[in-house]
């Protein structure tokens, strides 16, 4: 049977586990919004981070008493060394409460009171005077944001990288296997897969600069507006303080916003940034796309490519070997796509001096994140590093291709190349049997001129 501790807020008495280390505000809202995913764990963890900074500055403008300050860090550092699972016992509320994560705000400031009072019964450690001194749900919640978000494009970009090195290996090996060039989904000129490849390189470093080119914007932080962004009850100098903290502890170049109202109701740096992984996802999920239909088959598909048989395909189909890491690349691509809406109308609801979307915001953020490093890890490592040619059929598809006929263009013709290929399509005979038989080239002639690898211009410098 569970014991209870009664404790009081201003609303009046509450009932809260007699073991927990939450107090009346947190209660009130677990009970109250019992639905969804919980807050993320990052977001406490930088929200712990952002109250030992505010008290080591707080100590430092003399805000606060040493002995006070000192507590509070040594509370908080028994916190942050939990392992996820322990922590989360102390922290269950959902994502799905105040739009400004107060509630999440106030179930760290009651935690870290607590626990200091566990620490040291002698000192009285305030959750609203003490740990939230000189804060506020408005401020401390944002700079949260920009923090974890920050650090989950450190996973990422690492992730994004690793795929770009296993597909240039590729794009290296195979530069000179020439194949079927695919337009509108119909046969077009050869070129070689490893430019193929190459374009998917492109594509994902372009992305991978995209993030790095945006992510400084996320480096500002909201902390010392307190409230509407006055800095009322902030000690001066506390929000640079607290930022240089943080930066020793993130290893980051954070700073304090510059405009703090623009800070407490805007989002537009996650937004921007998150449009960032909607890019990645949308050439991910190109990419993934292209590799299962290649190594489709392997006799009824286009069979261009062996994918590494990780797991049983089927459940009732023996032998069956599926693309289960481009599907799981494409579906993730989908949620990103989902996400960056939310983000988007989250960003856009900044009322007055507030934005009161915050946590559906940063959890969807931090959900494209983690989605897209997971998958895209998952992808190099367990789809394009075992992924091989088969070169036979790519041989063979070349061969029967009709548009190889754009070569013969430049020497006969548009029209005469054209009638070439419609004949031969006809008649279901190669085109070179069609050539001869127009009487518009010689043997010679084709031979010299239907040099498949040097119709891709692969060994082209420009």
């Amino acid at each position: 049977m569970t014991k209870y501790r009664t404790e009081e807020d201003t609303l009046g008495p509450v009932q809260i586990p007699a073991d927990a280390l939450w107090g009346p505000q947190t209660e009130r809202s677990r009970n109250n919004f019992p639905t969804g995913q919980y807050m993320p764990l990052a977001i406490i963890r930088a929200l712990l981070n952002i109250k030992k900074a505010a008290a080591q500055a707080n100590m430092e403008t003399n805000a606060i008493s040493e002995e006070k300050g000192n507590l509070i860090v040594q509370a908080i550092d028994e916190l942050l060394a939990l392992s996820d699972e322990e922590l989360r016992k102390d922290f269950p509320l959902k994502v799905y409460q105040t739009g400004s994560g107060t509630q999440t705000n106030m179930n760290t400031n009651e935690v870290v009171a607590h626990k200091a009072h566990q620490l040291n019964p002698d000192i009285e450690i305030l959750p609203n005077d003490d740990v939230n001194k000189g804060q506020s749900s408005n401020d401390t919640f944002p700079t949260a944001m920009n923090v974890v978000a920050l650090e989950a494009l450190d996973k990422l970009k690492p992730a994004v990288q690793h795929l770009i090195d296993e597909l240039k290996a590729k794009q290296d090996k195979y530069m000179k296997t020439v194949k079927v060039g695919r337009t509108h989904l119909q046969d077009a000129v050869p070129l070689t897969f490893g430019q193929e490849l190459s374009g998917y390189v492109a594509a994902l470093e372009h992305d991978l600069d995209y993030i790095k080119t945006l992510e400084p914007t996320l480096n500002e932080l909201a902390i010392g507006g307190t409230a509407v962004g006055t800095g009322l009850n902030a000690a001066e100098g506390m929000p640079e303080k607290i930022a240089e903290k943080l930066s020793e502890v993130y290893g980051l170049n954070l700073t304090a916003d510059s405009n703090k109202f623009y800070g407490l109701a805007n989002h537009s740096g996650l937004d921007v940034v998150h449009g960032a992984l909607k890019s990645l996802a949308a050439d991910m999920f190109k990419i993934a796309q292209d590799i299962r239909f290649l190594g489709s088959g392997p006799r009824a598909g286009y069979g261009e490519l062996n994918i590494p048989a990780n797991e049983p395909g089927s459940s009732i189909m023996p032998g069956k070997v599926n693309p289960t890491q481009a599907e799981a690349v494409t579906m993730a691509a989908l949620r990103v796509f989902g996400n960056d809406t939310v983000v988007t109308m989250a960003s856009s609801q900044g009322n007055f001096e507030m934005n009161v979307y915050k946590p559906v915001l940063i959890d969807a953020f931090l959900e494209s994140a983690d989605l897209l490093t997971g998958t895209i890890m998952g992808f190099a490592d367990k789809m394009i590093h075992g992924m091989t040619v088969n070169e036979e059929r790519m041989e063979e598809l070349v061969d029967n291709s009709l548009m190889t006929v754009t070569a013969l263009s430049p020497h006969i013709g548009y029209h005469d190349s054209a009638k070439i290929a419609q004949a031969a399509d006809k008649a279901g005979s190669t085109l070179k049997e069609a050539a001869l038989k127009s009487g518009k080239v010689t043997e010679e002639q084709y031979d010299e001129w239907m040099d498949m690898l040097k119709m891709t211009n692969v060994d082209r410098k420009d």
